[in-house]
Order: structure tokens, then sequence, then C-alpha cells
């Protein structure tokens, strides 16, 4: 009977460190939402929509991204990622998807999104981040079908978004235009 207790608080022990150590997970990795914002006329005829999660590094990015643009006749509109699922891809000339791995899977509306999409991949651009840069983007393509996607992967780190940024705007360039 003791050794039935001892494997019950061992088992029950495990079972609240685990839980601890999923909620502090949950908390120090999970991404904030982006800012719903509009730059430019929905008039204009080039349209550009960049989903995104909420983060220093992302959030500059997107900055990046729509200070480039924003002197063009195109309109750009911002969302957090969790709204990708009202979004026709055929309303916009180019698309950028920003996200982070998530417990070494995109997150689930992400890749539903590209799953629904499949058609528009040629006009989309992808930044996958994955914390500390654990996985290369051969790493992510192997385990992340992304057909016809020009896909980015990387660290989120803050001196590199520069970097990212221009990479980004020079891929959506023949996009766009």
């Amino acid at each position: 009977m003791k050794n039935l207790k001892k494997i019950g608080l061992i088992v029950l022990s495990i079972i609240i460190i685990l839980f601890l150590w999923a909620t502090w997970y949950t908390y120090e990795y999970s991404m904030e939402v982006a800012q719903t914002f509009e730059v430019n006329s929905p008039d204009f005829e080039k349209k550009l929509l960049i989903a995104t999660q909420g983060s220093a590094f992302k959030d500059s990015i997107t900055k990046g991204i729509v200070n480039h643009f924003k002197s063009d006749s195109i309109f750009i509109k911002v969302i957090d990622i969790s709204s990708l699922q009202e979004i026709k891809p055929e309303d916009y000339n180019a698309l950028v998807v920003i996200h982070t791995w998530e417990n070494w899977k995109p997150p689930t509306v992400v890749r539903q999104f590209m799953d629904r999409t499949i058609d528009f991949h040629d006009k989309m651009v992808v930044l996958t981040t994955s914390g500390q840069g654990s996985y290369t983007i051969t790493q992510i393509d192997a385990l992340y079908t992304m057909e016809n996607i020009d896909a980015l992967a990387g660290e989120s780190n803050l001196e590199d978004v520069p970097d990212f940024a221009k990479n980004i705007v020079a891929r959506l360039e023949p996009i766009i235009n």
C-alpha cells in the first residue's frame, strides 16, 4: 500500500511539474495579437495584405514593409493571423504571412490558410520564425509543405529586422508590379 501511495505521489508530482512547465512555456513564447490597420485608400488598384502576429520583431518588420510601400499607390491592410480565415486572396495582389513556428508546427490558422489558398501561393511571401532560430528553411519546408511559396525562416532577432524587411520587400516588388 505504501508503494502505491509513493507511485501516486510521483505521478501527481510529474503531472503538476508538466502543467507548470506548459503554463510557463505558453506565457513565455505565445504571441500577442497584432493590431489591425490600413494604409492608403482601399480604392487603389494594387493591394497588399500583411498577416502577422504581435511581437517587437514582427511589428518592426511589418513597419519596415509598410514604410516602404506607403508612399506608393498601394492599399495596405495589416491583420492578425487569427483573421486569415476571413481573407479572400483574390482580393489582393500580394500577401505576406509572418508567423512563429509553435510547438514544432505552424499555427493551425496559418496551415489552414495555406491549404485553402494553394492556387495563390505564387503571390505570397512567408516569414516563419522559430524563437532562437532552431529551424532552417529546409527543415521547415520538409515539415510544412509550402509549394510555390517564397518563404524565409529565421530567428526573431531585432538586429536582423532591416535585412528581413529588405528581403521581403525585394520579393514583393515583382509580385506587386
